[in-house]
């Protein structure tokens, strides 16, 4: 499994407006030139967010973007999934394909058990949690 650049840009797009909140609307130009991605690639990707329901948006000289809930109630998977979709490194572990192998395949197991690893870890931290690492660098595996 491979993240896209999608879901690695919307993370960046999320810790952003996290670090930035000063409670007003951030404009997606500042973000574009801060994460350094055009603005039309980012509208691609904010738009999912949207429609995701993570963020608050305004129109206008003070409009853009803002998150919809605190940086503690969003984890790094919520918002892979958003843009990813699925994160199953095979393919017949999506909910969206039935393997007719799965009552015999002797590799599933193990498959199954990398799939609960990744959800366990990405569901385990948060954008509050990126927040901390980025201003105090920290080992953040086995630290969440």
């Amino acid at each position: 499994m491979k993240i896209s650049t999608k879901g690695r840009y919307a993370l960046r797009i999320m810790l952003d407006l996290s670090l930035n909140n000063n409670g007003n609307f951030i404009s997606l130009k500042d973000i574009s030139i801060r994460q350094e991605v055009s603005m039309k690639y980012l509208e691609q990707i904010i738009s999912m967010l949207n429609k995701a329901g993570y963020l608050e948006t305004a129109r206008g000289n003070t409009g853009g973007y803002k998150l919809a809930k605190k940086p503690s109630e969003y984890t790094v998977g919520d918002i892979l999934r958003a843009t990813e979709g699925d994160l199953a490194p095979i393919y017949c572990l999506s909910n969206e394909e039935e393997c007719t192998r799965k009552e015999n395949c002797k590799t599933r197991i193990f498959w199954k058990g990398l799939d609960d690893a990744i959800n366990n870890y990405v569901d385990s931290v948060t954008l509050e949690d990126l927040a901390k690492y980025s201003t105090n660098p920290i080992d953040i595996v086995g630290n969440t």
